[in-house]
């Protein structure tokens, strides 16, 4: 017998309202700028004071994530703790090697290279749950999440662990901004997020957030949702051989395209980037509701979580929302509640990753 995987808890910190809020996108914020800048939440509820002006900004949002989704999930001590993220601890990375420079190598203090790598989310999660159990980061660029989530799959389906805790988070600093707009991926004119979609360009938004997720293997009624499946594949030929990984993905789950109730992509408003979801709205996903989530988070490696967020919640819903779904639905409407979700995502074109939600 196959062991089901579910989401039985989430939490989530982005640009929307998204923290602590039950009425998810009720409200949805507009931004006219050419990146989206996290919501944060009073960290003091999560985090000691004295700890709190000694982490960076990625750091207090992983853990305030962490110990959010862990408190919804009423469960005190993780079995296992899993991260991915593309970039890291950017702003301790940026600070030790200016601190560098400026005192010429010397006397250097010693914290912001500590935290300055990828694993430090995760680490200090568990510090101070003082968790000594399974921990591991996945920096894997545009599939670090799903690397991180694929691994939490598999320590509930050999019963290494349960109720796994696993994350994706990444920052945006000045830095990382200054150097990613050199290279092309936004905007160069500020924009309305809202808009991403009807104005389309070379470059997209940049974005930021901090998501967690608490997989079980225990089937309940508290449980977000179901985790049907998950796959990644690595730089695909064209859009024919997308299809074909989309439809081997959901015959290996038992399922047709007629199955799914909605499909959320990863378009970002880039024309370069976003062909393929066109190509595919044309063809496999033609008579299915689309839905898009980058114009709320942004653009960052580790978006799917954000979108994996989003189908566990409404998912998880049993009124009618098709108006509630309205609100982020920008390809093609539905009346029903959505209760089985395909995610389809690609960042830049190489790191193209799936997964299936669906209502328990």
């Amino acid at each position: 017998m196959i062991m089901k995987v579910y989401i039985r808890s989430s939490a989530c910190i982005s640009p929307q309202k998204t923290f602590g809020n039950a009425d998810i996108l009720s409200e949805v914020m507009e931004y006219n700028d050419t990146r989206l800048r996290a919501i944060e939440p009073d960290y003091s509820a999560y985090i000691d004071p004295k700890l709190i002006r000694r982490m960076s900004h990625i750091i207090k949002m992983g853990v305030a994530a962490a110990r959010e989704c862990l408190t919804r999930g009423n469960v005190e001590m993780p079995g296992a703790i899993i991260t991915g993220t593309a970039f890291g601890c950017l702003e301790d990375t940026v600070s030790f090697l200016t601190r560098m420079i400026e005192m010429q190598e010397e006397m250097l203090p010693p914290t912001a290279f500590i935290q300055s790598t990828h694993n430090t989310v995760a680490a200090q999660v568990a510090l101070m749950l003082k968790c000594h159990n399974y921990n591991n980061t996945f920096v894997h660029k545009g599939i670090s999440f799903e690397s991180a989530l694929l691994d939490g799959m598999m320590l509930l389906k050999e019963k290494e662990a349960d109720n796994v805790l696993v994350g994706g988070t990444d920052e945006l600093t000045d830095a990382s901004y200054a150097v990613l707009s050199r290279l092309g991926l936004y905007r160069r004119q500020p924009i309305s997020n809202l808009s991403l979609f009807t104005t389309e360009a070379k470059g997209t938004i940049g974005g930021e957030g901090a998501v967690f997720v608490l997989l079980s293997g225990k089937q309940s009624e508290d449980n977000l949702a179901e985790l049907n499946g998950l796959h990644t594949f690595y730089k695909s030929k064209d859009a024919v051989e997308i299809e074909q990984q989309i439809n081997a993905f959901l015959e290996r789950n038992g399922l047709k395209i007629e199955d799914i109730d909605l499909v959320i992509t990863g378009r970002n408003g880039d024309i370069r980037n976003d062909e393929v979801y066109h190509q595919l709205s044309r063809s496999l996903f033609k008579d299915t509701v689309m839905a898009n989530y980058k114009h709320l988070c942004g653009e960052y490696p580790t978006s799917p979580a954000f979108a994996l967020w989003l189908a566990a919640n409404v998912v998880s819903v049993d009124a009618n929302t098709g108006g509630y779904v309205q609100a982020w639905t920008l390809e093609r409407a539905g009346n029903r509640a959505p209760k089985k979700v395909l995610i389809y995502n690609h960042y830049l074109n190489i790191y193209h990753s799936l997964m299936l939600v669906s209502a328990c």
